[in-house]
């Protein structure tokens, strides 16, 4: 019975600091995990350097806005 109290206040731990993180923080992960993708696709399976550095620019851009966005609402 005391290990079901831990699983269900870990669950609402986990929601109540989910949901201060801004709406655009989703936003900056998915743009991440897109342009990550591409840029491993390019790189492996095409010859277009100029979209690869393009897309790397852009992923770059967006982690650090993600961490930007993260360490600015942390202390929420």
């Amino acid at each position: 019975m005391h290990g079901k109290r831990r699983k269900v206040h870990r669950l609402t731990m986990i929601r109540r600091i989910m949901s201060d993180v801004p709406g655009v923080w989703y936003v900056l992960l998915t743009f991440v995990a897109i342009f990550g993708v591409a840029t491993w696709c390019l790189d492996k399976f095409s010859s277009k350097d100029d979209l690869k550095k393009i897309t790397a620019i852009c992923g770059t851009i967006s982690m650090l806005t993600l961490l930007y966005v993260t360490f600015t609402t942390e202390g929420l």
